[in-house]
């Protein structure tokens, strides 16, 4: 849980409280508007810009302080909307949050009253107030009924009363009982009673009418924005009867309209649990849209229904992302410890869900599992090479599910005894599929015309589907809309025939497919504009997980109605948490190929590239999240965009320096090639963009150890600068001191120091002994000193560069807290460990309190810390010490695995700093297992000749010595 307060500077902190004891707060209850002050705006610091937004903060936070309370929490601004997983999470914590608030602020924007108005009589204000569309919204249900204290405001902050003084006018206007107002418990009303409460009220999204009660009714369950307030009815319903039966995630609603298929869910049915020995797994495979994850879905319902006891739980598998919150959210169901601690190693918590799913009964589907592939080691791997090994349960109690597509290995590798494929369907089924489809019956006459427009449609599962959902649209017979399908399938044969001879029945899929999405996009394109704009615009990105924001709109509502127009036509899939689309990859593929036929490719390629400028953040930490969602959609665009010009240089610029801070030199260095030979040929060599970028490209040469490649940009830079700008311009003195820091990282002190002494002369005498760059570059001197072991003077510099920072800057600006922590590193080195420890658990504290516990910055003090107590460990031989520094340390790698990513350099410096504690701890064998994992992925990741790859393969043989032959 994030909470907001005010320091005493006045600064807007967001602190996160995760695995800490959360301190007591105010808790805002409101209206959404359009202009809501949104957890971005916090980071960036940008939090006055949304007028309504603000003033509701600023309330929020006076009135917490009169009432002696620091800590504040809105829901705007206190949830990550972009992480899907953490706002399922919030939506099933939220009624727990009002709760536990100790008070609870009710702003009703449209109630005005004077400030007198607690002593004024009813009648000056009782009309508007019963009036308040804050009694007729969903979730304003639980945060009446939750908290102990809730108190009205009116627009202007005026305090109108409270749920006490209030509750027989309360109970009149909402009809709910007097004792539920008192908060009595509320297991003394059915849940049918407590459902009922929100039957007059009403929500944007229609599933939030369901998900609003989970609280109410003591209920967690998956949220799923597109499934519509009957399926999410259902879902609700099954999850309070199956209460006390064997726990289970389905996410999806028992298609009431599966028929067909009847052989194979007999086969799959019949095979469930039949190995004796271990895990039975199964595949069903089949080319795209032929209903495998209907019939998966239906096989999980089945099973669930049939055997109480037994698990089902639904995994997707499109990527290692989605499968390992997925994991989670098993782990979640489980009630293992740990899960809800985002600081949680995930794969230890898929290996405790593994060990736990393999002592009882339980099925595991494993849906869209093309991204699994298997190693000949047996173990399972993504496409995107990260290891997931022993992902699944070993027990004969125990079932698998994969569904795949024909093209996949994952089916013969995985289940060689139970592949199911699915051919296409016989025609009696096609017919009842599509009859149970259509909103209207079908006369005689009527199945004629659909037996022949099931032949056009190959007997396809999805083509019906996209058919039945058209014609219920557009309310045509079938006959018309066999007759409108025939002038689209000239144009839909178009685009297929550069497939190879060996793909002909892909082919035939794709070109039914793209019949009626065709047809059923000049329908939409007559509903609305807005409507066909966004499914172009899908095509252009990657297919999954799309999100809303991505979306042009004049407002939410105008974008609410179109993708409601998507999903009547069948077109798109709504993702969890209501944030993003999905769309079939026939569906994808289809209409990037009739935009490139039609010569509209590159026109949108632009169009979306102008609109992911508008919405992809900096590469500010707090962003993270935002950049790590938006990334796959830039990179798809930019990898299909041949066009020059401002903005794609902009987005190329923008991907470089997320996947830069997200430590994927690689991949960054690509990119910042891109840019840098474009800035040369249309800005010419000595423009200072160029020059930038060439510092950049330098930069990520300098993380990846490739020495050579940066020093020899950094000097065409310093040297161009120096020529075109002078000795004296900070922008050629920032070059002098990169190259000075790729001298020093290559052990080449005195060209360093050559550089650095310039540098920092040049700046007191420029732009004087306080600023900024000056304290900068006495730091690198001293750094350099640091590398030469000339402590003394190392610590000179430093303890200027520190009092300084924190006279000009204060004590909690980060300048200042890098400062301390560089002269607690020469403390360090100096075996003054006590001086070390008592600066670097000031620069944890404050850094925990201003920048947050993921803060890169916070972490890294964390690991100094753990350093420190190490070395304290050593030298007073104290047992005790070790513990704390190895206690920090995991906490360290944990963290930084989650935030930055497993192969981050960070997190594999932290994994290095654990590795050597524990040997210090005589854990020999752990510490031989850490450090070979980590020399592995820094090959993998820096390459095998970056220093760091070097010193953890030293210290891997130097230790395998050591145990074969013993001490020397």
């Amino acid at each position: 849980m994030r909470l907001l307060h005010f320091d005493a500077l006045n600064r807007l902190i967001l602190t996160d409280f995760r695995g800490k004891s959360i301190p007591p707060y105010a808790i805002l209850s409101h209206r959404w508007s359009d202009s809501e002050t949104l957890i971005e705006d916090i980071s960036n610091g940008n939090y006055t810009k949304r007028e309504e937004g603000h003033v509701k903060l600023q309330f929020c936070a006076e009135q917490a302080a009169r009432d002696g309370l620091l800590y504040f929490w809105i829901d705007t601004c206190c949830i990550d909307r972009w992480d899907n997983n953490e706002r399922s999470r919030a939506i099933n914590s939220m009624f727990q949050w009002y709760q536990n608030a100790a008070r609870c602020y009710v702003f009703m924007s449209d109630v005005s009253t004077s400030a007198a108005t607690e002593t004024a009589p009813c009648s000056d204000w009782e009309a508007s107030f019963r009036a308040s569309a804050w009694f007729s919204r969903g979730w304003t249900l639980q945060e009446l009924i939750a908290p102990v204290s809730v108190e009205f405001f009116s627009c202007k902050g005026h305090r109108i009363g409270d749920k006490a003084s209030l509750d027989r006018l309360l109970h009149d206007i909402t009809g709910l009982p007097l004792a539920a107002l008192r908060n009595c418990c509320l297991d003394q009303f059915s849940t049918s009673e407590r459902r009922r409460w929100a039957e007059n009220r009403t929500t944007t999204e229609e599933e939030d009418i369901v998900y609003c009660l989970l609280g109410v009714v003591g209920i967690s369950m998956p949220i799923t924005y597109g499934e519509g307030q009957e399926n999410a009815q259902r879902r609700l319903q099954a999850e309070i009867e199956a209460a006390g039966s064997a726990p289970s995630i389905i996410p999806f609603s028992r298609n009431e309209s599966f028929v067909g298929r009847e052989p194979q869910l007999a086969e799959v049915e019949a095979a469930l649990f039949s190995n004796d020995q271990t895990t039975t797994t199964l595949a069903i495979v089949g080319p795209g849209g032929t209903g495998k994850s209907q019939l998966a879905l239906e096989v999980a319902h089945r099973a669930k229904l049939n055997n109480k006891s037994c698990s089902v739980f639904w995994m997707d598998a499109s990527d290692t992302d989605s499968l390992y919150r997925s994991y989670a959210s098993v782990a979640q169901k489980l009630g293992i410890p740990g899960c809800d601690d985002d600081q949680a190693d995930i794969k230890q918590i898929v290996r405790r869900c593994v060990a736990e799913l393999s002592t009882q009964q339980c099925l595991l589907i494993f849906d869209n599992a093309d991204g699994i592939t298997v190693r000949p080691s047996g173990s399972l791997f993504t496409s995107e090479a990260a290891a997931v090994a022993d992902f699944l349960p070993q027990s004969k109690l125990c079932s698998v599910i994969f569904t795949t597509t024909t093209e996949s290995d994952t089916a013969e590798a995985l289940a060689p005894k139970n592949v199911i494929a699915l051919l296409e369907l016989t025609p009696d089924t096609a017919l009842r599929m599509l009859q149970n489809r259509l909103t209207a019956p079908l006369s005689s006459a009527g199945q004629q015309d659909a037996m022949h427009l099931l032949r056009e449609l190959s007997f396809l599962p999805l083509a019906i589907a996209q058919a039945a959902a058209c014609i219920n649209a557009s309310s045509v017979t079938v006959q018309q809309y066999r007759a409108q399908l025939a002038e689209h399938k000239e144009a839909a044969v178009e685009y297929s025939n550069d497939l190879s001879k060996g793909k002909r029945q892909e082919s035939s899929l794709r070109n039914t497919v793209a019949a009626t999405l065709f047809l059923s996009m000049s329908q939409v394109r007559h509903s609305s504009e807005v409507a066909a704009d966004y499914l172009l615009l899908a095509a252009c990105v990657d297919r999954k997980d799309i999100p809303l924001d991505l979306l042009e709109t004049a407002s939410p509502q105008a974008r609410e109605d179109a993708i409601k127009v998507l999903d009547r036509y069948a077109l798109v899939t709504r993702r969890p948490a209501e944030s993003a689309l999905d769309v079939h990859q026939l569906v994808h593929y289809a209409l990037r190929k009739r935009l490139q036929a039609k010569g509209q490719l590159h026109e949108w390629i632009q169009r979306t590239i102008t609109q992911l400028l508008q919405v992809f953040p900096d590469n500010n930490p707090n962003n993270r999240s935002k950049w790590r969602r938006l990334l796959p959609h830039a990179q798809y665009v930019l990898s299909h965009s041949q066009r020059d010009n401002d903005e794609r240089l902009d987005l190329t610029w923008k991907c470089a320096m997320a996947l830069y801070s997200d430590g994927q030199y690689k991949a960054a260095g690509e990119l910042e090639v891109q840019v840098m030979k474009t800035t040369k040929r249309v800005l010419g060599d000595e423009h200072p963009d160029t020059l930038t970028s060439m510092a950049n490209l330098a930069s990520t040469y300098r993380n990846q150890g490739q020495w050579s490649e940066a020093e020899k940009l950094e000097v065409q830079v310093m040297e161009t600068r120096k020529r075109v700008l002078g000795d004296k311009h900070p922008n050629t003195l920032t070059s002098m001191a990169n190259l000075a820091a790729t001298y020093r990282n290559q052990g080449r002190w005195n060209e360093a120091k050559k550089l650095e002494v310039q540098v920092m002369e040049t700046t007191k005498r420029v732009l004087g002994n306080e600023h900024p760059d000056t304290l900068s570059s006495m730091a690198n001197l001293a750094a350099t000193y640091w590398n030469q072991g000339r402590w003394n003077e190392a610590e000179k510099l430093e303890v200027q560069v520190m009092e300084t920072t924190n006279r000009v800057l204060g004590d909690e600006h980060p300048n200042t807290l890098t400062s301390m922590a560089n002269l607690a590193s020469t403390y360090r080195n100096q075996g003054r460990w006590n001086e070390a420890e008592k600066l670097e658990v000031q620069v944890i504290e404050t850094t925990k309190r201003v920048l947050g516990n993921e803060h890169p910055d916070t972490l890294s003090s964390m690991g100094n810390l753990a350093a420190t107590m190490a070395n304290l460990a050593s030298t007073y031989r104290n047992q005790g010490r070790w513990n704390e520094a190895k206690t920090l340390e995991v906490q360290v790698m944990e963290t930084t695995k989650r935030v930055l990513g497993d192969e981050h350099p960070d997190t594999l410096t932290s994994m290095a700093n654990l590795a050597y504690t524990l040997w210090s701890q005589s854990c020999h064998m752990e510490a031989v297992a850490l450090i070979k994992l980590c020399f592995h992925l820094r090959e993998q990741v820096l390459g095998g000749q970056h220093p760091d790859t070097q010193s953890s393969l030293k210290t891997l043989d130097g230790w395998r010595a050591y145990l074969r032959e013993g001490p020397s």
